[in-house]
């Protein structure tokens, strides 16, 4: 994985996405256990590009204006 967190999100969510586009391809063919489990690896992915996500924003705000 990238190691900044932009880019760690962006990865993350590529994941999701191809996640996502099994989980589809698999509930088309009715293999509902693997669509089930490609849509989990995909929350997973999600989850973790949220959090990656809130480091980038947390670390970009920059020091607080007085």
């Amino acid at each position: 994985m990238p190691k900044h967190d932009h880019h760690k999100a962006a990865a993350h969510h590529d994941e999701a996405a191809k996640s996502h586009r099994n989980a589809a391809e698999a509930h088309e063919k009715g293999d509902h256990a693997d669509a089930s489990q490609h849509s989990q690896i995909a929350n997973d992915h999600s989850a973790k590009a949220h959090e990656a996500s809130q480091s980038a924003h947390e670390k970009t705000k920059g020091p607080k204006k007085l």
